[in-house]
């Protein structure tokens, strides 16, 4: 596992120290044009130059695999590099060498990256600090790796469409995915009650209910068993939910829309079955419902917006390294294995992966 893999820590360079003869090597997965990931995807290892005056040398310690990098190599994605390309988008650096010019960043540091096409599936280069962002080191290499995707939407989402007060419900399915575990274990913290929808035909559906509870679920169905029960539910033992979160659409998304509080919202930040959203008419007329699309990726991209990501990262970061947030579980995967990862990713076999790299292996 991620946590038995032992930093085999390289000399770390001063600054204004130079790297004398020894050449530095990325290994690095790349794509000269968009397509099937199987397909266009290859290994390379490139030669790092040393940080001009104003750069910063890196390399990374966890490359996080997540389904957007799939859809920005495919070149369905809205915002993707020009071609070439190294892939990822999410993963955490440690600052190896600084150029004579730079303050703000120090040998040592952890630093994730500020852009959604900065290319995180390679295992050193060199940019501007302006391209970074600082983490807390008491994060582990796993937490900062993926701190900015998942944990940010699911915060995001419970914050900027409804204001909760505890005792407050919201409705969410695809919950055993990596972004719905984080909302249960949000809504645990800020006391909102949290009814959590798992999809049908599960082979492991007991165990995945039991470990929702554990992290804090209040109520969890199945797509079958919510439309049989969801309307007594709130009917009698809760308020209808004033949030509802959407990561899959079809069909299942009517009776979720149905069961909304008056002036109540969905949030659709997904589309898993790979169907139109699907909402009934009359919520509309008579309950003044109203439906938004979340993307986190276009949010961390507005000026505006920088503050508040900042101010959101740091929360998270307190949650994390207080215990009270857990990330979804990852398996990690050599960078030069990437096939693996990014055929499990694709076809959604499995636990989630992460990318490690060599120098980190015992």
């Amino acid at each position: 596992m991620i946590a038995s893999l032992r930093p085999k820590l390289l000399p770390l360079l001063q600054k204004g120290t130079t790297t004398a003869m020894r050449t530095i090597v990325s290994q690095q997965i790349e794509y000269t044009e968009w397509g099937d990931p199987l397909t266009v995807l290859k290994f390379a290892t490139r030669d790092v130059p040393s940080p001009k005056a104003d750069e910063v040398r890196y390399k990374f310690l966890a490359s996080a695999i997540n389904p957007a990098d799939i859809n920005t190599i495919q070149g369905v994605y809205p915002i993707r590099p020009e071609v070439p390309a190294v892939a990822g988008m999410e993963g955490v650096m440690r600052i190896e060498e600084v150029g004579a010019n730079v303050k703000d960043l120090k040998v040592g540091d952890k630093v994730i990256p500020r852009s959604a096409i900065f290319g995180a599936w390679r295992s050193a280069g060199v940019t501007t600090p302006d391209q970074l962002i600082k983490v807390s080191s008491e994060l582990d290499d796993v937490q900062a790796a993926t701190i900015t995707v998942n944990p940010s939407t699911a915060y995001r989402m419970l914050k900027d469409y409804v204001d909760l007060q505890p005792g407050d419900v919201i409705l969410q399915n695809g919950a055993n995915s990596a972004v719905g575990q984080l909302v249960i274990q949000l809504c645990s913290e800020f006391k909102v009650t949290s009814v959590n929808l798992i999809r049908d035909g599960k082979q492991d559906e007991k165990e995945t209910k039991l470990y929702l509870e554990e992290l804090g679920a209040d109520f969890v169905f199945t797509q079958s068993e919510f439309k049989k029960e969801g309307r007594t539910l709130f009917k009698g033992k809760l308020t209808a939910p004033k949030l509802a979160l959407n990561c899959v659409s079809g069909p299942d998304t009517i009776f979720m829309a149905g069961v909304l509080a008056p002036k109540g919202k969905m949030v659709t930040y997904g589309g898993m079955s790979k169907q139109p959203l699907q909402v009934p008419t009359g919520p509309f007329i008579f309950k003044g419902i109203e439906l938004h699309g979340y993307w986190l990726t276009i949010w961390n991209e507005q000026p505006e917006n920088q503050m508040e990501r900042l101010r959101t990262l740091d929360y998270l970061t307190g949650l994390l390294t207080k215990h009270k947030l857990k990330m979804p579980k990852f398996e990690p995967v050599l960078i030069k294995d990437y096939r693996k990862a990014v055929e499990a990713t694709l076809h959604g076999h499995g636990r989630k992966k992460i990318f490690v790299f060599e120098w980190l292996v015992d």
